[in-house]
């Protein structure tokens, strides 16, 4: 995986997703020098998530999916769109859910847990029914990380019970579309180099 992060781009999509990991980047620095170092804090949360598809070596059109929906993800923290724009958080919530859980297929088909897309053993049934249950998995785990913000860090985190289920609804329908995804489309590149499990 080490030779997929350290590739050069080769397309005008691997230029372009490298280039929103380069305003990722960036964005933090302008965050902690303009806003607040909370601010900061969020988008550098989403550093990792934009360098995840280099290593994984993805489709150039998967991981500018990717890296456009985490950047939105953290920006519409910073920028407070989650409470000002109605449905907003709806639409991150499918959107990021899906991309999330997608990209959680292809790590596990990595660590040799499920079957790759290439493999004889993938079904696309299968793909559906793992990446949805990976989105919901990660939809509980988003509404956590929020209860625990709400109680332990700032009662400005907006947290409800209908808040929670219907951010966990959404995420699931995005995950069950990004479980169609897996099972008709290829994600990642033909060259990608993949690390050897035991």
């Amino acid at each position: 995986m080490k030779e997929n992060f350290l590739r050069p781009p080769a397309s005008v999509g691997e230029f372009a997703a490298d280039a929103l990991r380069l305003l990722g980047a960036l964005g933090v620095m302008a965050a902690a020098i303009w806003t607040t170092l909370t601010d900061a804090g969020i988008l550098a949360l989403a550093l990792p998530a934009l360098m995840l598809p280099r290593v994984l070596g993805l489709r150039a059109w998967f991981d500018i999916a990717v890296s456009a929906t985490v950047l939105v993800a953290a920006w519409s923290n910073v920028l407070d769109l989650y409470r000002t724009v109605t449905g907003w958080d709806l639409v991150v919530h499918f959107v990021c859910t899906g991309v999330i859980a997608a990209t959680a297929y292809i790590v596990l088909a990595r660590l040799g847990i499920v079957p790759t897309q290439d493999s004889d053993a993938f079904t696309g049934r299968g793909a559906i029914v793992i990446t949805s249950v990976l989105g919901l998995a990660v939809s509980a785990l988003w509404e956590m990380v929020e209860w625990a913000g709400h109680a332990f860090i700032t009662d400005e985190i907006f947290v409800t019970y209908a808040d929670t289920i219907g951010d966990m609804a959404v995420g699931g329908i995005g995950a069950i579309v990004a479980g169609v995804v897996v099972a008709r489309v290829r994600l990642e590149r033909p060259a990608a180099v993949r690390a050897t499990t035991p």
